[in-house]
């Protein structure tokens, strides 16, 4: 079974007296462990997509399915138990806590979920994904004393940290220089490979295209190009 499936997707905006068909009846599934581009120029609707993948935005018609569960019925509430329980986030601006340091940063998604894991379980955790993007000697340090690829990397751990089986990522690497966002996404893809957690990117970047083993290309709200290389198999 897909872990995400589109089935006919549309999304309408309106504007004015008239409405602008950002999304018109997009279709694909995402396997489990995908490290999947949604890639396009602006205006093609990869990020209404995204959102939509994310429980931020509601379809207009057609049906978004996280593992097999039909997400167009669900109550707010059970959409946000969704969102967090299943879904992390990652984003260009980094929206990181001004006031908290590496450490606080990463932890706060768990202070905010319904189901509390044990203190010293959480803080190992913690303490281990901020290990894997590097940052353990930058643990008390704030976000305004790091560089943009170590606010990024922060931002990658506190995804993470709740262990969601899919991470969204809209343009991770927009504010970074083009080293910092290679080593960005080769860390994104060794989490990939290491937790197996499935990796959607809404993205310019033509590096992370490249590296996406399922691209789906959009122009004008709709998919031009569905492909997988290699390591997933079968043709998306």
């Amino acid at each position: 079974m897909s872990i995400i499936e589109l089935a006919e997707v549309r999304k309408t905006y309106p504007l004015g007296k008239t409405e602008v068909q950002a999304v018109k009846g997009v279709s694909f599934r995402i396997e489990r462990g995908d490290f999947i581009s949604i890639a396009g120029p602006s205006g093609s609707g990869k990020t209404t997509i995204l959102n939509m993948i994310g429980l931020v935005d509601r379809p207009s018609g057609g049906e978004v399915l996280i593992e097999g569960k039909p997400t167009s019925k669900l109550a707010d509430r059970e959409l946000t138990t969704l969102r967090h329980e299943t879904l992390g986030f990652i984003f260009q601006s980094f929206n990181l806590i001004p006031v908290l340091n590496v450490r606080e940063n990463v932890e706060f998604p768990l202070l905010l979920g319904a189901k509390r894991q044990p203190r010293k379980e959480a803080a190992e955790w913690v303490d281990f994904l901020i290990e894997e993007v590097g940052l353990s000697d930058w643990k008390g340090h704030r976000s305004n004393e790091l560089s943009g690829g170590q606010r990024q990397r922060v931002a990658i751990a506190r995804a993470l940290v709740t262990k969601p089986k899919i991470v969204l990522a809209d343009e991770p690497t927009a504010n970074l220089d083009s080293a910092t966002g290679e080593q960005i996404i080769e860390l994104m893809k060794k989490i990939n490979r290491d937790l197996e957690t499935t990796f959607i990117f809404s993205t310019h970047d033509a590096k992370i295209v490249d590296i996406a083993d399922h691209v789906v290309r959009l122009r004008d709200g709709l998919v031009t190009e569905n492909f997988r290389r290699e390591r997933a198999g079968a043709e998306a």
